[in-house]
């Protein structure tokens, strides 16, 4: 079953961010842009590379109206640990969601049970709370924040434009399409 146009389940948790814990809920996922981003574990091989490079790019998520939240089965304990560990999860200034109880991951249908770990799993959520993007990838597989940047701008200009359609690998300012009979066939 698709996740698409469904709100986002209720949870709360603790997270680590600037410097502190924090509260943070599905609550938090409304009134503005949110990307949820699943990864196995703190103090891996892949996932630190995915943090920084979504720390390297914050400024440009802001700028959007987007706030990032990464999410592990780790506790936010551990993620403070890393954050003071790691010259690349140093730079993270976005809350990192502990999820000991694998509860956001099964809400979000990435939890692997067995393991105690999420997929790789990204999630884009409009200002109502309804995910607009979902994307899963193979443990072995990096994320790419610049490639997330470009699909939340499509998302977000067609919410801002509901008769128009972003085509494939649409950047912002080219041409959209709108869907109509005449279309069909022709492009």
């Amino acid at each position: 079953m698709s996740l698409i146009g469904s709100e986002v389940l209720p949870f709360h948790t603790t997270a680590f961010h600037g410097g502190r814990f924090v509260e943070v809920s599905d609550k938090d996922l409304h009134g503005k842009w949110s990307v949820v981003f699943f990864y196995p574990a703190d103090f891996t091989f892949v996932c630190p590379t995915e943090l920084a490079d979504l720390a390297d790019n914050y400024a440009a998520f802001q700028d959007m109206d987007v706030e990032i939240y990464s999410v592990s089965s780790d506790t936010h304990f551990v993620h403070k640990a890393w954050h003071d560990a790691s010259e690349e999860i140093a730079k993270v200034q976005y809350p990192m969601l502990g999820d000991p109880t694998g509860q956001i991951g099964r809400n979000f249908g990435v939890l692997i049970e067995e393991a105690g770990l999420s997929e790789r799993g990204t999630f884009v959520i409009d200002p109502q709370g309804k995910i607009q993007l979902v994307e899963i990838n193979a443990d072995g597989i990096g994320r790419n924040a610049s490639e997330l940047l470009r699909k939340i701008k499509a998302a977000q200009y067609v919410a801002a434009h509901p008769n128009e359609v972003c085509p494939a690998k649409w950047e912002e300012g080219e041409e959209t399409l709108e869907p109509s009979l005449d279309l069909v066939g022709k492009i």
